[in-house]
C-alpha cells in the first residue's frame, strides 16, 4: 500500500490559520471602508469561488432553530410576503401554519393584504365620472378595519395629483355620512401633517395639505373656523413661501368663506392688502396677491365651492368635525396603518357586513323579495284552499293579506350630531349679519324642531358672552324675537333662571355681558320682571359671582331707566312684582336685612332700601 501524498509544511500552516480563524459556531463578515473597495474587488477576483462561499458550522448544516424561522417567516409576513408567491406555494405554506397552530394569523394577514388591495384599486382609479361607482365598490371593503389604509391612501393619491382633490375629498364626505370617524381621522391626519410641514419649511406638502382641507371645508367635513386658523397661522409672519401657501389655500376656500363667513373673507383680505403694501416680499408674491384679489372680484367662478357632479351629500346629512390648529391632543392613531391580529375577527367582519348592508340598501331588497315570495305562497295556498273547498284554510290566506307590515325601528341620535348642527347654524346666522333685523329674519326662518327652541335662546346669549364688550346688538335680537312671540319669551325667561343658577361657571367678562343682555331685555319690557324671582340676596345663597351679576344689572338698569323709576318699579304694588322681588328685599331676618341694605349701599343703589331701614 503506498502513503497518502504529503502536503508541503507552508501550505499546511497556511490551511490552519484558515481553519483557526474560522469561528465554530457563527460567522462574522467585515465590510470595507469605501477607500478599500479597488483593493476588495481584486481580492475577489483573485480568490477561489470556494473561499468566497460563506463559512457553515462545524457540521456542514443550518440549525434547526433558522429553518423554523425562515419556514416561519412567510407567514409572519403574510402569505406572501409581500411578493409573489405561486398558488401551490401559498398553499402548502398555510397548511405549515395550520400545522403550527398560527393559521388565525396567517389567514388575518391575507385578509389584511387583500384589504389594501381593495382600498388602493379604487381610490387610484376615481374620477369624476366614475366617483359613485368607486364609493360603492369602497365600502365592499372593511372601512371600519382599514380606515387608516384608506386615509393613508388617499393622502397619497392627492399629493402626488392634487388636480383630484376635490374627487378626493367628495369621496370622504360622502364615506363620512355614514361613517364619521374616518372624516375625522382624515381632517386630523392633514392638520397633523400640516403641521410638521409648516415646522420643516416643506411647501410642497403644505400645499397639498391645505389644498385637501380647504376642499373638505366645502365640503363640510371639516369646520371653518380650521380654515380661519390655517390663514392666521401662514399670515402671521409673513414670508413668500407662506403666502404662497395662504394665496393657494385662500383660492381654493374663497367662495365658500365668502358664502358662509364673509367676516372672516374680509379679514383674510384685510390682512393680504397689508402684506402687499407693508411686508417686504418678492415682486412674484406681490403680483400672485394681486392676482388673488383679482379672482375675489370675479367671484372665485374658477373655484367653485362643490365642482359640477361633486356635490353628492345633502345639507341635512353632513357632519362637520371641529378640529382646531392648536389641538395638543390630536392623534394621528398611526397603529391603524400596520396588521394587528384581532381575537374577533370574524365577529368583527359579521357586524360590518350588517353595517354594509344597511349603508348599500340591501336589506331593503332582501325585504322585497321575502314579501314577493310570501305573495306567491299565499296564491298557491289560495288554490288548493278552492282545490279542497276547506273554509278554514280559504281563511287563512285572506288573514295573511290584510296584515298590517311591521312597524319601521325609530334610530334616536345619542351623539347630539343634528343638536351640533343647530348650533352651528344658529351662530352663523347671527355672526354673518349686518344688522339685528337682518340676524332676526334669519333666525325666524331657521327650521326648529318641536323642543328645541331653548337652543336659540341660549345661542343668542352665549354669542353675547363671548364678545370681549357688551354689544347692544344682542341686546336688541333678544328684544325683538320676545316682543314678536311670547315663546322666545318664555325661552329668555327660562335662559335666565339657567344662567343665575351657573353664574359661577362663568367668566367675569361673561357673566358681565350677561348681565347687560338682560338688564336691557327688563328695561325694554321684553322680559317680565317676574324672572327677578331667581335672586335670593342674602350671605349664605350668593356667590362672588352672583353678587357681581347684581350689580351689573341694577346698576345698568338705574342708568337707563333712572333710579327713581326704578326704585318704583321694584316698589310696585302689583302682586306679581312683589313677589318676583321678595328674595331681593329681605324682611324676616334682620342678619339678611342687614347684608341686603349694606351690599345695596355699596353698589350706590342705597335710595331703594329706604322701607327696609325702616323696618329694621
Amino acid at each position: 500500500m503506498s502513503s497518502p501524498p504529503q502536503i508541503p509544511s507552508d501550505k499546511l500552516d497556511g490551511s490552519s490559520r484558515v481553519l483557526n480563524a474560522v469561528p465554530e459556531t457563527h460567522t462574522s463578515i467585515v465590510y470595507s471602508s469605501d477607500d478599500d473597495e479597488s483593493s476588495d474587488s481584486e481580492r475577489r477576483r483573485r480568490t477561489p469561488p470556494s473561499e468566497l462561499s460563506p463559512p457553515r458550522t462545524s457540521i456542514g448544516r443550518e440549525k434547526p432553530e433558522a429553518r423554523q424561522q425562515q419556514s416561519a417567516l412567510p407567514v409572519c409576513l403574510g402569505a406572501a410576503g409581500g411578493r409573489y408567491m405561486p398558488p401551490t406555494l401559498k398553499r402548502k405554506m398555510m397548511a405549515d401554519a395550520a400545522s403550527r397552530g398560527d393559521a388565525k394569523e396567517g389567514q388575518q394577514r391575507e385578509s389584511w393584504d387583500q384589504l389594501k388591495k381593495r382600498i388602493n384599486g379604487p381610490v387610484n382609479k376615481a374620477n369624476i365620472g366614475n366617483i359613485k361607482d368607486i364609493i360603492v365598490e369602497l365600502f365592499g371593503a372593511n372601512l371600519v378595519r382599514g380606515r387608516g389604509l384608506l386615509c393613508r391612501s388617499l393622502m397619497r393619491a392627492q399629493s402626488q395629483s392634487t388636480s383630484f382633490t376635490a374627487v378626493y375629498a367628495a369621496l370622504i364626505a360622502v364615506i363620512n355620512t355614514k361613517l364619521p370617524l374616518i372624516g375625522e381621522l382624515m381632517v386630523t391626519r392633514l392638520v397633523l401633517q400640516f403641521r410638521r410641514a409648516f415646522k420643516r419649511d416643506d411647501k410642497g406638502q403644505c400645499i397639498s395639505s391645505v389644498m385637501f382641507l380647504a376642499h373638505l371645508s366645502n365640503q363640510r367635513v371639516a369646520h371653518e373656523v380650521l380654515a380661519f386658523q390655517i390663514v392666521s397661522l401662514l399670515l402671521e409672519t409673513p414670508t413668500d413661501d407662506s403666502v404662497e401657501v395662504a394665496v393657494a389655500f385662500t383660492r381654493e376656500v374663497g367662495a365658500f368663506l365668502g358664502s358662509i363667513a364673509p367676516r372672516v373673507l374680509n379679514y383674510v383680505f384685510d390682512a393680504f392688502r397689508s402684506i402687499l403694501h407693508e411686508a417686504e416680499i418678492d415682486k412674484r408674491t406681490q403680483y400672485m396677491i394681486e392676482v388673488l384679489f383679482q379672482y375675489r372680484r370675479d367671484g372665485f367662478k374658477d373655484s367653485p365651492v362643490i365642482p359640477d357632479g361633486l356635490d353628492l351629500v345633502e345639507e341635512d346629512e353632513q357632519i362637520v368635525h371641529e378640529v382646531a390648529m392648536d389641538d395638543d391632543d390630536l392623534d394621528a392613531h398611526d397603529e391603524l396603518n400596520v396588521f394587528k391580529f384581532d381575537p374577533d375577527f370574524e365577529e368583527n367582519e359579521l357586524k360590518y357586513e350588517g353595517v354594509r348592508r344597511g349603508i348599500l340598501g340591501e336589506d331593503e331588497s332582501e325585504g322585497d323579495g321575502s314579501e314577493a315570495s310570501g305573495s306567491e305562497s299565499g296564491t298557491e295556498g289560495d288554490s288548493e284552499s278552492e282545490e279542497g273547498s276547506g273554509s278554514e284554510e280559504a281563511e287563512e290566506p285572506e288573514a295573511t293579506s290584510t296584515s298590517q307590515p311591521p312597524a319601521t325601528q325609530k334610530i334616536h341620535d345619542l351623539t347630539e350630531t343634528e343638536m351640533v348642527n343647530l348650533r352651528r347654524t344658529i351662530y352663523l346666522a347671527i355672526m354673518s349679519s349686518i344688522s339685528f333685523e337682518e340676524a332676526a329674519h334669519k333666525l325666524l326662518k331657521i327650521e326648529i324642531r318641536q323642543g328645541e327652541e331653548q337652543e336659540l335662546c341660549n345661542m343668542v346669549i352665549e354669542c353675547c358672552s363671548q364678545e370681549r364688550t357688551y354689544k347692544n346688538f344682542f341686546g336688541l335680537i333678544g328684544e325683538r324675537l320676545c316682543k314678536l312671540n311670547r315663546q322666545w319669551g318664555n325661552g329668555f325667561a327660562q335662559a335666565f333662571e339657567s344662567c343665575y343658577e351657573n353664574i359661577h361657571r362663568y367668566e367675569t367678562s361673561h357673566l358681565r355681558n350677561i348681565a347687560h343682555f338682560f338688564a336691557h331685555q327688563l328695561t325694554t319690557n321684553a322680559l317680565h320682571w317676574s324672572v327677578l324671582k331667581a335672586i335670593v340676596l342674602t350671605e349664605d345663597t350668593t356667590t362672588s359671582s352672583s353678587r357681581i351679576f347684581l350689580k351689573i344689572l341694577l346698576q345698568d338698569m338705574a342708568e337707563n331707566l333712572g333710579l327713581k323709576s326704578l326704585n318704583e318699579k321694584l316698589k310696585s304694588n302689583d302682586p306679581r312684582m312683589s313677589e318676583a322681588v321678595r328674595g331681593m328685599f329681605p324682611r324676616d331676618n334682620a342678619k339678611s336685612i342687614r347684608f341686603a341694605i349694606n351690599y345695596y349701599t355699596s353698589i350706590g343703589l342705597g335710595a331703594i332700601t329706604e322701607e327696609m331701614r325702616d323696618r329694621q
